[in-house]
Formats: structure tokens, sequence, C-alpha cells
């Protein structure tokens, strides 16, 4: 199978196949991750530049040590000590970095379609690393590569995503995703912090915790989007806690193999009790593992759908 676009920008753009596509290609290469040489000369000569406007960890953390196993030449931008203090657009600042010939560009940004306004502007391959509160494609796989690992597919499978749906990235890319491959989708979370829009017909609105969890398979905690929703959205965080933490009572309710994922950072004993990190009873240092095989998955299908476009 090939893939033929320049850009991975989000997940709506992608099919079943599609999906199934990336995650076979990163299984493979998770091998590498697994040698005592971790390092293979696939992108050797490719130039990826990182930009984050926002803070990560993981995210720029695992493209960076992808690209590094790929052998490709890396550029991390620090925001803060580039010329966009200086009131450089963002326009400006890819024009001129496309000026230096990359090969790729992964973007982080705090404006929902910034990726695809600057696919617009770049003959590079344009990878969203998360932007505003829109996509989080590559997390999106990750989660689903994790949950094959044990699962080995996704059809039928109840997935449960709580917390603040509204403004996370991650959720609405987990939604479309899961949904492509014929999860049943049950979504729980203030009023406040519900999408208005859910047009997926496999997606349904919890009542309560109970109704959400109860013979789940997958649950996905997310956390409150402090820096986009504030505190505001909710009466206090106690009363979050109280409604809407996952307890061990709670988890107690789910399918007897529920996998629990978190895309991070956690906050401990909010969304999630810490005895049920502490027990080892979620996946999410799996997921970040599972990150760097995702990314190089990526980096490698989208470099390589531009090199046979030069070669014609």
């Amino acid at each position: 199978m090939t893939f033929d676009k320049k850009d991975l920008i989000s997940i709506k753009d992608l099919s079943a196949s599609d999906i199934n596509y990336f995650i076979e290609t990163a299984k493979e290469f998770k091998k590498i991750s697994l040698k005592d040489i971790k390092k293979v000369p696939t992108l050797r000569g490719r130039t990826v530049v990182n930009i984050f406007y926002e803070p990560s960890t993981r995210t720029r953390s695992s493209f960076e040590i992808a690209q590094k196993r790929l052998s490709a030449d890396s550029l991390s931008i620090s925001v803060s000590q580039s010329s966009v203090v200086k009131g450089e657009s963002l326009k400006d600042t890819i024009l001129n970095l496309e000026a230096m010939n990359p090969d790729a560009f992964v973007i982080r940004h705090s404006e929902s379609g910034a990726a695809n306004f600057i696919s617009k502007w770049t003959k590079a391959s344009v990878i969203n690393a998360g932007d505003g509160i829109n996509e989080h494609p590559t997390q999106c796989l990750l989660d689903i590569m994790t949950v094959m690992e044990e699962k080995k597919e996704i059809k039928s499978l109840k997935v449960a995503i709580i917390g603040d749906i509204c403004h996370s990235r991650v959720a609405r890319s987990d939604i479309y995703g899961f949904s492509k491959l014929g999860a049943d989708i049950y979504l729980y979370a203030p009023h406040s912090l519900l999408p208005r829009l859910i047009e997926l017909k496999n997606v349904k609105i919890a009542k309560n915790m109970e109704e959400a969890v109860k013979n789940a398979d997958i649950i996905i905690m997310l956390r409150i989007q402090k820096e986009r929703a504030s505190f505001y959205f909710i009466p206090s965080i106690e009363e979050y806690r109280k409604f809407f933490q996952l307890t061990p009572e709670l988890l107690s309710k789910a399918s007897a193999g529920v996998m629990v994922l978190h895309p991070g950072p956690v906050n401990r004993d909010v969304e999630i009790a810490g005895s049920i990190i502490n027990a080892d009873k979620t996946r999410i240092f799996k997921q970040v593992e599972n990150g760097i095989a995702v990314r190089m998955a990526c980096l490698y299908i989208l470099l390589r759908f531009q090199k046979k476009n030069k070669n014609k």
C-alpha cells in the first residue's frame, strides 16, 4: 500500500486503510527501538524542522528521537528565542525557513488551522503536532497502535473518552480515528466542556461516569486544559473530582481487560486517581514508547511520497 498525501494534518483526511498502513509501518519501526543500535539510515540527508509555539515534553521529544533514529538532520526552533518575539508572522517564519530547503516541518501551534495554513506555503511535508483545539493526529495514531497491540482490532470496542473534550485536540482526533475503525464511543464531561456538535453516528453522550465506563474496553482520560479553558468552566476542582475522576471503584465496572489511556500531562488525583497509575493499571508509558515508532512511520511515509513526486 502507498500513501498519496504530502502532509499529515488531520485524522479526518485518513481512511481506515490509511490508518492501518501507518500502524503497520510503526510496528516495523518499533523493532528498531528495541535493538542495541537504535538507528537506521532511512532518512539520511533529509532535513526536518521542528517548530513548537507551545510547550511540549512527550511530543517534541519523541519527534526529535524519531528523527535521530532515522538519521535525518533535524533543527528545533525555540520560539521564545526566535524572530517571533520581534513580531515576525507565522507565514514569514515559514517562508524564511522554506528558503533553506527543508524536507519537512513538524508544527505545534496554539491556533486551530495553523498546520493547514503552513502546508499552503511550503513544498515541504507538514506534520501537525497539535493545532489549538483542533487535532493531534500522531497522538491518535499512537493511541490506536497501543490498543491494537493488545486488542488486535478496534471494531466493536467500547471506547469511553472522559474529561475536557471541548478543548482537547486529542479527543477530536481519537473520536475520528476510533470511529473510522468501527469503535463505539461514549463521551462524558461537564456540559460546559462538551463539543456542541457530535456528528458521528457511533458517538454517544453518557449520562454519568457509570454509564461511560461500564463494560468499557478502552478508557481515555483527559485533563482540564487550563491554558485554554481555565477553571471557569467548572464550579471547582473539588466538584470536578467528585463527578469526573476515574477511581478504582469506577474502573472495576469496566470490562475485565480494560485499557486506560491518557495523553499527558496527567493531573494525578484530579481526572484520575493516583492509585490507578501507581498500580500500573494504565498504558501511559506504553503510549509514550509507541509515540516514537508512530512518528518514525509518519516521517518515513510522508518523505517517501515526497521523494517519489520529485522523481516524476
